[in-house]
């Protein structure tokens, strides 16, 4: 009986010592580019810090947060940019996750062609957003022109006239939104199709034998199946949506009147033009927070969901 207990701990604290081995690259990796990046962010935050300055770093402690959150002349600057931040992903998160899950069930047919379709919708994720941005400039330039104005003009006959998409603030953050759910919604495209891929044919069978319709067996079969690839969707959507920078970088630069400034691009453009990266840090320091909390509230409200359901 001894023994057997003693093989029973050799073999568990093996299994435990093969489990760490297989998670140390990750975890080196998680220390190197995220734990790192952000101590050493939080250590510029209590400084004032100048790129061009010779001189020494000045220590200021909490004084960059108190501006960036408290003082009335920057923080209505980042209160604004993370409003953007909120707008933007109450617009893709939930439209780019519907689309990904049409996309997803129109796809998983075996019927001719289905291939070059998955590779077509995907296609736009492998392009780089840069590329990207530029060429929905030009399609949102907001002259005759413009891709997008010469379309709704010839659909509409000339009732529906040139709008500046870029240029008007309440036009502005919903053209980035529709830019962005274009480029990544094949991304969440190919996650869901797995997470179809996985679920059991039999279940579909049964619903058949019991007479259950197509959008039945949609509802009661392809949602539940899907619970957990749609929590992991939504969630990297939301971060994914958080960290906009680059479409404002190249199409706006935050504007116009600030209404496509967001959080990084603020916090950016702090360090690197203004030349305050303590300030830019403390930015990216609260931003990170808001981030986790967001998080961390997604999974335990989809968690009591999925424990309700």
């Amino acid at each position: 009986m001894q023994r057997s207990v003693t093989r029973r701990k050799k073999r568990f604290g093996e299994d435990n010592l093969a489990a760490w081995m297989m998670s140390l690259p990750a975890l080196l990796l998680l220390l190197l580019f995220v734990v790192i990046p952000f101590g050493m962010a939080f250590v510029l935050s209590m400084q004032n810090v100048r790129l061009d300055g010779a001189r020494p770093n000045v220590w200021m402690g909490l004084e960059q947060y108190r501006r960036i959150l408290l003082d009335p002349d920057t923080s209505p600057i980042f209160w604004r940019s993370l409003l953007n931040n909120f707008v933007f992903a109450l617009i893709v998160v939930p439209v780019q996750t519907g689309l990904a899950v049409i996309l997803a069930v129109l796809l998983n047919r075996k019927v001719r062609g289905v291939a070059f379709f998955r590779t077509f919708f995907f296609l736009p994720v492998v392009f780089p957003m840069a590329l990207v941005a530029t060429i929905w400039s030009l399609i949102f330039a907001r002259d005759s022109l413009g891709l997008l104005n010469g379309f709704l003009s010839a659909v509409t006959f000339g009732a529906v006239g040139p709008q500046d998409w870029l240029g008007n603030p309440y036009l502005a953050l919903s053209s980035i939104a529709l830019m962005s759910i274009w480029a990544g919604v094949g991304f969440q495209m190919i996650i869901v199709l797995a997470g179809l891929q996985g679920i059991p044919t039999e279940l579909y069978e049964a619903a058949s034998i019991d007479r259950a319709g197509p959008w039945s067996q949609f509802w009661n079969v392809t949602v539940p199946g899907l619970r957990n690839t749609l929590v992991f969707v939504v969630i990297v959507t939301t971060i994914f949506s958080f960290r906009l920078f680059d479409q404002v970088y190249i199409m706006t630069s935050g504007g116009p009147e600030g209404a496509t400034s967001t959080v990084m691009y603020r916090a950016v453009t702090s360090a690197f033009i203004e030349n305050n990266v303590g300030r830019g840090s403390a930015m990216t320091v609260v931003f990170v927070a808001i981030i986790i909390a967001i998080t961390v509230i997604q999974q335990r409200v989809l968690r009591q969901d999925r424990e309700v359901q």
